[in-house]
Formats: C-alpha cells, sequence, structure tokens
C-alpha cells in the first residue's frame, strides 16, 4: 500500500508516475548525470512545474494547487518510486518550510516563485559554520555551508542559521553578491549536492522568514524525506517481486525458493511500515502538539530512512551478481537511499532523542472524528459511565487478569452489546469503522475502566456466528460474552505442525452424531475450557483441504483426557487433549460436513487480527523504567527504547490506516499477515534490547522488575495465529503472488 491512502491521492501518484514513464525514463536519466551534478535542471522541469506536481502542497494565492501535505507525500514517494531526478525533493521541501512562517513578505515572494517553477533547497547551517553580524537593515553572513541536495540548481536558498540565541530563516539568491555555489560529486547520482559559500553576503530584513518554529522546520524535513526514502523501497518490492516471478534456476523461477520468498516478504513489510511511518509523520505536522511532530518524525527516520539503504541492498542481493553492475538500475535507488540516510545526520541521535520524548509521551495515533456520529457517542458515554459505578468481583477462568474478570460491570457491557460492538445485533451493535473508533476514544477518556476481552473466543464466536444456528448461538455467545463460559481451539495435531490440512483427527458419523479420535496438541486454556472449537477429517478419501469438519466438542465429554504442556516458565497453559471415542451431537457441526477448512480459514483470520492487535500494550515498559533511572548507559537505554517504540508506532499506525481505508468504503487489505510479522519482529527486537540492558538482572527468575518472567512467555505470542514462517509464505504466495514450490 502506498502512502496515499484515498482515491484521489492514488490517482496522484499514478499521475506521476506516467508522467515519469513518458518525460524521464531512467535509460534517459543516466545520459544526464553529468548535467544533474551541476545543477542543470532537467528538459521536462517547465512542463513538470506546469503541471503543479511540485506545488501541489502550496496554497492557490501564491499560486499553488492548494493541497495537503499528504498529497505533496504522495507526489514524492511517486517520484521516488520512478527515481525522476533534479530538485524535486530539495524544492518541495523548501515551500513546506517556507508555509511555516508568518504571512511576511518574505514568504509570500518565496512561495510565488515556488509555484512559478523556481527550484529551491533549504540549508540548515548548524555548529556555527556560518558567522552572522548585524548591520544596517540585515545581517551580514560569512562562512561555508554543509552540502545539501538541490543547492546547485536552486534560484533561492532557506538558510537556517543560529544568531544571536535564536534561529535566522532568511531567503539568498545564489546570484547575488557575497554568495558562491559550488557543486560536489554527490552519492545520488540524480540530484546536485552542493555547499554554499558565503563571504560577506548581505541579507535585508526583506528576506527574512519570521515565525518559523525550529522544531516544526525540522519535523518537516524529516517527514518528506522519509516519503521520499518508502519510494525508494516500494520500487524495490515490485522490482524484486518481478525479478522472482521471472528468473529461472534448476528449471523453474526462483520465486519459488523459499529463502528468497520470505526475504521479499519481509522487504514488503518493511516497505509497508516506512510508508505508515512517513504518512503519520506528515499527518501530524497538522496537529498543535509540537512533541506529536516530534515524535512522529522521529518514528519515520528509523522506520523509513535509516533503514532504506538495507533494505535496497537486500534487494540488490536477491538480484544476484547483475544487481551489482552499474548498468543495473537498483544500485541508483541504493545511492539514493544511502543520501537521503546520510541527509538526516546518525539516526543513534535521533532514536535517543525520541526515547526522551517516549518517555513523557505517546504517539497519539488516533483518527481524530470530532463530533461525527453524536447520538451514537452519547449513548456509548451513558453505558460507559453507569459501568464505572460497578465492579467485577470474580477473577477471570483462564486467568487473573483484569480484562477477563466477570461480574455487574463487565455484564452490563455484554448486555449493551459492547464486549464486541462489531458483531451484529443482538450480541454486538453492528458498529461502523466509525462507530468502533468512537468507542476506543470513549474508553480512552475513562482509562481506569478495563475493557473486557473474550480471549479465544474473540476468534471462534465470530464463526458460531456466521454458521450456527439460533439456539447455539443463544446457548454460547451470552455466557461467554459474560465471561461465565470459557473456550480453547482444537486445531494443532503433533503430526501436522503449522500444515493443519493434513490433520488426522477422524470424524465418523454414527446415529445421532459423530464419533470423534484423534489427538490434539498446544491447545491453549483447555483445562479451564467448557467448550472447543475442533476440527475433525469427516472423509479420509477427500482432498487434503476438503472432507474437513468444524465441530463444538463440549470439554467435559466422556473420551477426553487431557495433559499439561509445561512451558518453560514451569507453568501449563497449554495441553496434549486425547480424544477417544467422543460423541458429538449432529448440531454441534458448523456448516456442512465439509465445511470446515473455510471455517477453520475465517477463525485463523480473527486471530491474526486479534494477536497483531496486541500492539496495543506497552512491551517497553521496562526500558521505560530503566530510561528514567539515573545511569552511565542512559544513553543507550533512551536509544533502546527510541527503536521499540518507532517499530510500535509504526505496527499502530498500519492498523489506523486500514482504519481509514475501510471506512473511505475500500476494501479489506493484507494488514494482519504484514502486521503479524511486524509485531513478530518487534517484540524479539524489544526483548533482546531489554535483556541486554538489564543485565545482569536475568540471572534470577524473581528479579525486581520481573525480566526473565515475560521474556519467557514470548513464544506463545510469536507462534500463536501461524509462526513467523507461515505468515511470510502468506505474504510472498498470496499478497506478492509469487509462485508457490
Amino acid at each position: 500500500m502506498s502512502i496515499g491512502l484515498t482515491p484521489e491521492q492514488q490517482q496522484l501518484s499514478a499521475a506521476v508516475a506516467q508522467f515519469a514513464a513518458r518525460r524521464a525514463p531512467i535509460s534517459d536519466t543516466r545520459g544526464s548525470f553529468d548535467a544533474l551534478a551541476a545543477g542543470v535542471l532537467p528538459d521536462w522541469w517547465t512542463m513538470f512545474t506546469q503541471q503543479g506536481f511540485h506545488a501541489i502542497h502550496l496554497p492557490e494565492s501564491a499560486g499553488g494547487q492548494g493541497g495537503s501535505l499528504v498529497d505533496a507525500a504522495c507526489m514524492l514517494e511517486a517520484a521516488a518510486t520512478a527515481l525522476l531526478p533534479g530538485p524535486v525533493l530539495p524544492t518541495v521541501i523548501a515551500g513546506a518550510v517556507a508555509l511555516l512562517a508568518d504571512d511576511c513578505e518574505a514568504a509570500k515572494a518565496l512561495l510565488t516563485r515556488l509555484a512559478d517553477g523556481a527550484p529551491a533547497a533549504v540549508i540548515h547551517a548548524a555548529n556555527d559554520t556560518v558567522g552572522v553580524t548585524q548591520v544596517d537593515g540585515g545581517w551580514q553572513l560569512r562562512g561555508l555551508t554543509p552540502a545539501t541536495p538541490g543547492v546547485c540548481s536552486a534560484q533561492g536558498i532557506v538558510l537556517a542559521v543560529p544568531a544571536d540565541g535564536r534561529t535566522l530563516w532568511c531567503v539568498i539568491d545564489p546570484d547575488q553578491p557575497g554568495a558562491t555555489v559550488e557543486n560536489r560529486t554527490g552519492t545520488d547520482k540524480t540530484v546536485d549536492i552542493g555547499v554554499l559559500h558565503l563571504d560577506g553576503h548581505t541579507v535585508d530584513a526583506g528576506a527574512v522568514l519570521t515565525g518559523i518554529d525550529d522544531v516544526r522546520a525540522r519535523s518537516t524535513v524529516s517527514a518528506l524525506t522519509a516519503c521520499a526514502a518508502a519510494g525508494t523501497v516500494r520500487w524495490c518490492v515490485d522490482a524484486v517481486t518481478a525479478h522472482l516471478r521471472t528468473r529461472e534456476q534448476f528449471g523453474r523461477p526462483i520465486g519459488t525458493f523459499q529463502a528468497l520468498q520470505h526475504q521479499a516478504a519481509m522487504l514488503l513489510v518493511n516497505c509497508e511500515l516506512a510508508a505508515a511511518a512517513a504518512w503519520d509523520a506528515v499527518r501530524a505536522l497538522g496537529e498543535p502538539s509540537a512533541t506529536q511532530h516530534q515524535i512522529a518524525a522521529a518514528g519515520a527516520v528509523l522506520m523509513a530512512v535509516a533503514p532504506a539503504p538495507d533494505l535496497v541492498f537486500d534487494a540488490l542481493t536477491m538480484f544476484g551478481a547483475i544487481g551489482f553492475t552499474w548498468e543495473h538500475d537498483v544500485h541508483l535507488y541504493w545511492r539514493k537511499a544511502t543520501s537521503l540516510a546520510a541527509s538526516l545526520g546518525p539516526s543513534g541521535n535521533v532514536a535517543e532523542e525520541l526515547g526522551k520524548l517516549t518517555c513523557r509521551e505517546n504517539r497519539d495515533v488516533s483518527v481524530k472524528l470530532g463530533d461525527a456520529d453524536a447520538e451514537f457517542r452519547h449513548w456509548v458515554a451513558d453505558v460507559l459511565d453507569r459501568a464505572m459505578t460497578l465492579r467485577n468481583d470474580r477473577p477471570g477462568r483462564q486467568g487473573d487478569y483484569e480484562n477477563l474478570a466477570t461480574g455487574p460491570q463487565r455484564t452490563l457491557l455484554a448486555d449493551a452489546g459492547l464486549i464486541a460492538p462489531h458483531w451484529p445485533k443482538p450480541w454486538g451493535v453492528g458498529a461502523t469503522q466509525r462507530q468502533l473508533l468512537i468507542l476506543d476514544e470513549e474508553f480512552a477518556k475513562r482509562p481506569e475502566l478495563v475493557r473486557p476481552s473474550l480471549n479465544i473466543a474473540e476468534w471462534i464466536l465470530p464463526t458460531i456466528i456466521s454458521s450456527a444456528p439460533e439456539h447455539l448461538q443463544q446457548r454460547f455467545i451470552p455466557p461467554t460474552q459474560r465471561g461465565d463460559m470459557t473456550w480453547c481451539q482444537l486445531f494443532s495435531e503433533p503430526g501436522a505442525g503449522s500444515d493443519l490440512a493434513a490433520l488426522t483427527t477422524r470424524a465418523t458419523k454414527v446415529d445421532g452424531g459423530w464419533r470423534i479420535n484423534g489427538h490434539k496438541i498446544w491447545t491453549s486454556s483447555a483445562h479451564v475450557a467448557d467448550y472447543g472449537a475442533l476440527l475433525a477429517r469427516t472423509d479420509p478419501d477427500a482432498a487434503k483441504h476438503r472432507g474437513i469438519g468444524y465441530f463444538i466438542v463440549d470439554m467435559r465429554s466422556e473420551g477426553i483426557e487431557l495433559q499439561p504442556i509445561r512451558q518453560v516458565t514451569g507453568e501449563a497453559h497449554f495441553n496434549e487433549v486425547f480424544l477417544r471415542d467422543v460423541f458429538v451431537p449432529d448440531d454441534m457441526l458448523l456448516g456442512g460436513p465439509t465445511d470446515g477448512w473455510n471455517l477453520a480459514i475465517a477463525t485463523m483470520a480473527q486471530e491474526r487480527v486479534a494477536i497483531s492487535g496486541y500492539v496495543n500494550f506497552d512491551r517497553a515498559s521496562l526500558l521505560r523504567a530503566m530510561a528514567g533511572q539515573d545511569r552511565p548507559d542512559r544513553a543507550r537505554v533512551l536509544a533502546a527504547l527510541g527503536e521499540a517504540d518507532a517499530y510500535a508506532n509504526a505496527i499502530k499506525v498500519l492498523a489506523v490506516r486500514e482504519v481509514m481505508r475501510l471506512l473511505d468504503g475500500q476494501a479489506p487489505g493484507p494488514t494482519s499477515s504484514i502486521a503479524k510479522v511486524a509485531m513478530n519482529v518487534m517484540l524479539r527486537r524489544t526483548f533482546s534490547a531489554t535483556l541486554d540492558l538489564a543485565a545482569p538482572a536475568a540471572l534470577l527468575e524473581d528479579s525486581d522488575p520481573r525480566v526473565v518472567e515475560p521474556y519467557f512467555h514470548l513464544p506463545a505470542e510469536l507462534i500463536g495465529g501461524g509462526t513467523r514462517e507461515i505468515q511470510l509464505n502468506i505474504i510472498a504466495q498470496m499478497i506478492l503472488g509469487l509462485p508457490r514450490g
């Protein structure tokens, strides 16, 4: 999914891609490297600016298109994907920074010139590289600026320079006395890189941009740079996928090789995270909180800009030796990604700064709904306020967790249909995506009100709603929602592993029902469950994915024997379940005798969505606690916390973007599988950092705070809903369309 979510934004991206294909194919770009390095504008620049692509975000009053920064983000991503050369990114950044200024003459003049097609660049001359002296009517500048993209071609340069304890933002005409541009040999062959020599150059007061907030300006630069970085990775996904589909070795497409499938799938996962983080950073620029700008922008740097060189490098290796040749285009994207990452400075500094920020404040990625559906919001608020006057007085049978507790409070929410509000009435309220967001907001306003969980039943009951007769729905759903009935899932078998369709548990038809024999394993909570959803083979002669039935089994039935499986923690949350001549009545078969596979797929899809939603729990809490301590390695802790929060926030944004697509009436996308893999990576990284920085705490099981215990619970979450490898297979074959082996 590209940065653009709406059909209009997607059309804009397509228009940029079409322009690049017609006017600036990469073969032509290769022939213009020397001219580009010297700052010569591409032949098509005038046509590009006349169509307003570069000024999509500038106001109509200045001659721009009157669009949003998100529109500009879509354009930048598409331009980078097409490797559109020239100062496109520097010019868009200059316009975005100018929009932050007061409504002064300098800003008006610059915005008008930019809208007319003048290329520009923004230079941050920090660390006293440029000296500023106040003179009559303005300031005199002396020094040498850092190397910056787009300076050689720029007809206007926005220079930020320290002056008397503040930042002076001024517009410099490089053709005026005392200003000299010198080009440098840039890593990125598609844009010029240069430095600005200032030798007594005078800037009068009319060329100063007032009112620019430094934090917002730097966040703007980071956010828009992240959009270009996401575009370079997007090209790699498309190019690698096409290569793996067509390149053959050993008589078959190399896309059938599982190692390459997994590499390509991970490239897509990282591409989606990059696009999500970049989009969120641009979106945050319109929010009032400076801290929110910084958090989102730093996340975009860590998820899109900093990883881009390695991600493109991964793509290069999938092309084999041909990818390392000058003739192959992948090295041009590698160069661009490397240059973009270098332009923003060390990512470790960004991670440390983000860690400092998230010690104090979390990124709010929610969709702001305002007064939408006020009647529904009022009703929800009333129900939640009444729930707050009650309490739950019994622990849940699947564990003493607040979200599983039962009692009057939970019963009130269940009777109101707010345990699973998206389910149809009477089990839910048939809530729309917008209403689900309203419910999230109202719960967030009442943090002391714990939202109840259905646990495993969360992905079993939807199948009962869709496929069970009404009397079974009445029998099972209300007590489960109240927390009085618990469930387990009897899918996995010792000989099948992740190949669920290879199950051997047999269901034989008998009078009034079915006789079931078999062996299930890794069954969570079977020892406390009242009922289980079970798959069994009803027709052994049918094809592998056919002849399977989906049954509801009373876990107290004669012939069921449980054996607990102890985990590394010493606890036994899993079980082996042996079924010997277990009788299941006919009405406990959901659907037909051979409908089980499709029902199981629906159940597992619900499971993946639920598991990927666990990112809303703070997995970096131990790092956050350590970051608040006075310790010699606090900088390392803060950087690790920043990395963890950047990753977690990107996954949250993935979910938000999917919700927004659904609100727009679009079909569901592959977010659940992508988020499940991303969760796996995020958890491994976060726990690894925690163990390292908390050492030697992991020597003790009962350390304070506990470090080993949550770590040893990690495998259940990583494997549940399908291992990372299985999810990568799904992404490679079902989303990227790579051939099966």
